[in-house]
């Protein structure tokens, strides 16, 4: 028998967000596949390998597993408990069972599903003298996990943890178990938030100790949201998965004790039936489970159904396709379509319909003949997640409607704590006017304060809580990406984007943690202050060498796009001895105005104006103020690629005094900024084409300046984040401080090509191609930081997949640019074999 691991430790402290309604009111490790929770197919699994002693680690709701294991006796088991007192991540949970772990263990999920052979992985383990091996597995649609890439000998050499499209480098991911020698648990502190993923294995790396991954054969499925609870039970069904299912086989059914099936009932595919089950006559069930105690009535007609314990079917009903927790009613000739999900002790009238793609929340009643088009709650569209990032994004007045947004400001107050005070700011759109005040009305009825900065732009926003007198603040916005949606972003105390650790807390608030609301007497205030603008004002003439540009005397051209700038900008331009013409200058959210390193300035007469009026300039400010684009005197808008590339030539030109330091550019731009900076005592490092990266790098010492390649530009010591206003004042500034012209400056600079193609990819293709890209690139000068990235000598090639499309990308670029295309069509045809070669 195995003697060589004999201990387990299984991680049931999860709040299964993503799959409410079914865990509204349990832990997800209990939520049954063919009538068991997971976590005994988990036990199930451990014991069929000889691993008897099991320690839990638990956290969500843990009376309802505890009282449902006990010691683990009735399992054949020995199960002891540890909960912790607050959610340390992955590692930090298993250290607090470090008493219980004096030899080699195992590390899995109480709610995954899976049968994979654990000895064929413990032999690895042995056999590579590992102190960690990570099981492996390979998927179709690998970015909800952590990537891992190993050698050739199985060590790993990198991994990512919930990684972009752009960073997903293979389809091999992190199933969540781990194998580890007892040693491992020194390097993870005691009660603090330590991660598997995110801190130990990384350390371990640092430290190159044996640390392997084993790529596994058999199934293995995240029971991570609704449709793949529905996949993993289908799976069951067919005998995808090995496990044992309780009941007796008898032809294409499984049954129970106590249950009986008349003669009249038809049973197609796989039907498994547990114990104590009523069927009526001329009942027609496929592919379906049907759990413990459940009555079905004369007549009814279930296909690809999941009924949990104690569920009344009345005669007549027809379910296709859904999920029926514990303890509900559906009443005769109730019609209930596909997908749709009712928690527990629901009550569905008789005659009633529910349509497709229906969740249904707790004690939910159903008149009679009642018909239902939309779920029983108001947070139907989130129930995978809600953030991307910092933001929410919904589609406005819809998904971002006033319920919602009332019930988010509690959430977001929870998480900061009664009696703090937050910011609270928005653009000019209507829906963005009615969304802060629901969010506001939310925040204040947990008791905390909110100072109402009302329409002013994000970079106003992020100066004023950089005074230091808030606890974080938020920005409602129509979407720049979307017009038909709005966004809403979180700031913390300094002005930054939120870190995930919040947004997991507000997630949790959102999604069914206690909201507390406060006595009246203890609602938080609502103030209005007065000096905002004159904070962001002096903030930034105080960042800019003025009297240059005073001196200067520049006449440009200001577009406002309709924007916030506009209520601004003008007395800032003219404390600067500007002479600017304004075009679009008054706030109005009702014309859109596309994104301004798309378009130029104004009308096609802008040119005109600029010549005949003596105009050296002009900029396109972008609705929310973050983003700029520019016209030269000749009339040239230059492509963001090209602007990018001078504005950071006229900053290392006027920086020469602060060098040595770094500056930061996304890993799209052009070489041109590497060979611009060859000039300079200067490091340059490349991020991830994101804002969110932008100002994450900003926290890298001594780095002055940060460059996106979408008109989004950071100078460090004015602010973390991008700011279009104080970009068009740098810039003035820059110029006048050298002497310089951008027309100039474009003629002489070096000039390399980039061509773009885009690959037709399937979303489920893509982690395989980015395998592949890995395996040529292999021995190769390469960059991971987003995409592939190939240095081919004076050429290079990205190749990277879209983040919103099913599709790939190549660019490539040379000094040349029929090089360019020749190397660009090279690489989509390799993207194109590699996708097909499956």
């Amino acid at each position: 028998m195995n003697k060589k691991m004999n201990k387990a430790v299984i991680m049931a402290g999860g709040f299964g967000t993503r799959l409410r309604p079914l865990t509204a009111s349990l832990p997800k490790p209990m939520v049954p596949i063919v009538n068991k929770p997971m976590m005994e197919h988990i036990v199930e699994l451990l014991k069929s390998y000889n691993i008897k002693d099991i320690v839990c680690v638990l956290y969500y709701q843990p009376d309802i597993i505890t009282n449902y294991f006990e010691d683990g006796t009735k399992f054949g088991v020995n199960i002891k408990y540890v909960l912790a007192n607050a959610d340390y991540g992955t590692a930090g949970a298993v250290k607090n069972a470090y008493e219980e772990l004096g030899c080699r263990f195992i590390v899995i999920s109480g709610d995954v599903l899976t049968d994979f052979n654990l000895f064929s992985a413990l032999d690895f383990h042995i056999q590579k003298e590992a102190k960690a091996t990570i099981l492996l597995t390979r998927v179709s649609e690998p970015l909800q996990y952590g990537i891992v890439i190993t050698d050739e000998f199985g060590k790993i050499s990198s991994f990512l943890e919930k990684p972009s499209w752009g960073q997903v480098f293979s389809d091999t991911i992190n199933t969540g178990i781990y194998i580890l020698e007892p040693e491992v648990l020194d390097l993870i502190p005691y009660h603090e938030e330590f991660d598997f993923s995110k801190d130990l294995f990384p350390q371990m790396l640092r430290q190159n100790m044996p640390l392997y991954g084993y790529i596994c054969e058999g199934y293995w499925k995240d029971i991570g949201n609704l449709n793949e609870y529905q996949s993993g039970q289908r799976d069951a069904l067919i005998g995808e998965v090995s496990l044992k299912i309780k009941g007796i086989t008898k032809a294409n059914y499984v049954i129970g004790n106590n249950t009986k099936i008349p003669p009249s009932v038809e049973l197609k595919g796989t039907v498994i039936i547990d114990d104590g089950v009523t069927i009526g006559e001329h009942v027609s069930i496929i592919n379906s489970i049907i759990g413990k105690n459940v009555s079905i009535g004369n007549g009814c007609k279930l296909s690809g159904v999941t009924l949990w314990e104690n569920v009344s079917v009345g005669d007549f009903a027809e379910l296709t396709d859904d999920v029926v927790c514990n303890d509900c009613f559906i009443g005769d000739n109730a019609t209930i379509h596909e997908n749709v999900f009712i928690a527990e002790n629901c009550i569905i009238g008789n005659n009633a319909t529910l349509m497709s793609n229906i969740k249904l929340w707790p004690n939910k009643h159903i008149e009679e003949g009642a018909t239902v088009t939309r779920s029983m709650v108001q947070e139907e569209k989130w129930i995978r997640e809600l953030f991307t990032d910092a933001r929410i994004s919904g589609l406005s007045n819809l998904e971002i409607n006033p319920e919602f947004g009332a019930k988010l400001g509690s959430a977001i107050a929870m998480t900061f704590g009664r009696n703090s005070t937050l910011i609270a700011s928005r653009d000019p759109d209507i829906v963005s006017r009615i969304m802060k005040r629901t969010i506001t009305a939310g925040v204040s009825s947990v008791g905390v304060n909110v100072n109402d900065l009302q329409t002013v732009s994000i970079p106003q926003t992020r100066q004023e809580l950089r005074t230091g007198k808030y606890a974080g603040g938020f920005h409602v916005r129509r979407s720049p990406r979307n017009p038909d949606k709005t966004d809403i972003i979180i700031f913390n105390k300094e002005g930054r984007d939120i870190q995930i650790v919040r947004t997991k807390a507000i997630e949790r608030y959102f999604f069914g943690e206690e909201i507390k609301r406060v006595h009246y007497n203890s609602v938080g205030h609502i103030y209005y202050p007065e000096r905002t603008n004159e904070i962001y004002i002096n903030r930034f003439l105080e960042s800019l060498r003025t009297e240059k540009i005073i001196e200067k005397k520049f006449k440009i051209l200001v577009d406002y796009s309709y924007g916030l700038a506009s209520t601004i900008f003008p007395y800032i331009l003219g404390k600067l001895n500007v002479e600017a013409l304004s075009l679009h200058d008054y706030v109005d959210a009702s014309r859109y105005q596309p994104d301004p390193t798309m378009s130029k300035p104004g009308s096609d007469e802008s040119e005109k104006v600029m010549k005949a009026l003596g105009y050296g300039l002009g900029f396109k400010i972008e609705p929310g103020a973050e983003k700029v684009g520019l016209i030269d005197e000749r009339g040239v808008f230059y492509n963001p690629l090209r602007l990018l590339t001078i504005i950071t030539k006229l900053f290392l030109e006027t920086h020469r005094e602060r060098e040595p330091y770094k500056i930061a550019v996304s890993v799209f731009a052009s070489k041109e900024i590497e060979l611009i900076a060859a000039d300079y005592n200067v490091e340059v490092i490349r991020i991830k084409n994101s804002h969110s990266a932008m100002m994450e790098a900003t926290r890298e010492k001594n780095l002055l300046f940060v460059g996106g390649i979408w008109g989004g530009y950071i100078f460090s010591d004015f602010l973390f984040a991008s700011d279009g206003m104080f970009t068009i004042g740098k810039t003035l500034e820059m110029l006048a401080d050298s002497g310089l012209c951008f027309s100039e400056l474009d003629r002489t600079l070096v000039k390399r090509y980039q061509h773009h193609i885009s690959i037709s990819c399937p979303w489920s293709y893509k982690g395989s191609v980015m395998r592949k890209a890995m395996e040529h690139s292999e021995k190769m000068d390469r960059e991971l930081i987003e995409g592939v990235k190939l240095n081919l000598g004076v050429d290079s090639v990205l190749l990277v997949p879209d983040k919103e499309k099913a599709t790939f990308n190549v660019i490539s670029e040379s000094d040349d640019y029929e090089n360019a295309v020749i190397l660009g069509k090279k690489y989509a045809n390799l993207i194109s074999q590699w996708r097909d070669d499956r």
